[in-house]
């Protein structure tokens, strides 16, 4: 092709049909210009399908992790709710009710004490942001929603800092220096390592009676039932914000 223009323009040289040789020139001009111009779409077509291609993936990366995290968030919701029914249980036998059942009042006191913080699994979001590419994300509804349910896990693991400060402070430093509580763990503490359930042991009833009258202990359990009750909000209110995500995620790989 490149040959047969170079023939033209000698022709029209030699023959002196200067004019038209500079028509066919520029016409030539015009052509080489669509021609490149058609080849950057090209490019640029070629380049916003791969774009599109692995923003669809991080999405549908990101929906799985919130699928995972929604089910970790109503297994800690459901463990949380039967610790501040402990601690609630815990409360009574401080406002009076009789210390009949040592079993009952320890399995109560430990369900408080042994506390796990929420890990939200957000490798993806990590991803994204720490290589700069959130902006492959071109939703700016889905984009927002991602910064937002951030921001309101990083509120929640202020909220269990501080409920780590209250529990080091209010439960574990008076039963530590009042209550022995080896047999305690025995007792109720699960031996993965020869799965025995526990073993068969009296509790020291003096020790879970002088307990009762530590008042800042009393005011543990007070900050475990508000507390928890906080951080349950928090996970319920990150719940809907991902079931809104993944509404806003199946829309936008559908289109």
């Amino acid at each position: 092709m490149i040959k047969l223009f170079r023939n033209i323009r000698k022709k029209l040289l030699a023959e002196g049909k200067t004019t038209n040789y500079l028509k066919y020139a520029f016409g030539e001009i015009i052509l080489v210009v669509i021609g490149i111009l058609i080849a950057l779409q090209i490019n640029n077509s070629n380049e916003a399908k791969k774009d599109r291609t692995r923003e669809l993936n991080y999405l549908k990366n990101i929906k799985n992790d919130l699928l995972l995290n929604n089910t970790n968030i109503d297994n800690f919701i459901k463990k949380r709710e039967t610790q501040i029914q402990s601690a609630n249980t815990v409360l009574k036998y401080y406002e009076g009710k009789p210390l009949i059942d040592l079993a009952d009042f320890s399995r109560n006191c430990l369900n408080v004490y042994i506390w796990h913080k929420f890990y939200q699994n957000n490798n993806t979001f990590l991803e994204l942001t720490n290589s700069g590419n959130l902006a492959f994300i071109s939703n700016d509804s889905i984009k927002n929603s991602l910064l937002n349910l951030d921001a309101l896990y990083k509120e929640l693991k202020g909220e269990e800092e501080h409920y780590r400060f209250d529990t080091e402070m209010l439960l574990y430093e008076p039963s530590f220096r009042i209550l022995d509580i080896n047999p305690v763990t025995k007792k109720y503490i699960y031996d993965a390592s020869n799965g025995q359930a526990g073993e068969d042991l009296e509790l020291p009833r003096e020790n879970f009676e002088n307990l009762l009258k530590d008042l800042k202990h009393k005011n543990g359990f007070v900050m475990a039932v508000y507390e928890f009750g906080v951080m349950n909000g928090q996970l319920g209110a990150m719940k809907d914000m991902s079931e809104q995500l993944i509404s806003l995620i199946d829309n936008e790989v559908k289109e």
